[in-house]
């Protein structure tokens, strides 16, 4: 049970990176305007600003890394 609820928080997880580097890309974010309810639209947009701090955070380890290199 904790193994399942482990691997369902770290696929939410890289589903939140994921639309932030769609959203840094291509600058196509969520239309929360769209929820109606205010606690959910709130939840929602922690959600994706944890998602923003994932992909910052991936960006820097990669970055320090010799194995990427930044391509213009």
């Amino acid at each position: 049970m904790l193994g399942t609820l482990a691997h369902l928080g770290f696929d939410a997880l890289l589903i939140s990176a994921f639309l932030a580097g769609i959203r840094r890309t291509t600058s196509l974010t969520p239309a929360l305007s769209q929820v109606p309810n205010k606690d959910v639209r709130q939840l929602l947009r922690s959600y994706l600003e944890c998602g923003e701090y994932i992909f910052d955070f991936a960006v820097v380890i990669f970055g320090r890394s010799s194995s990427f290199e930044r391509k213009s």
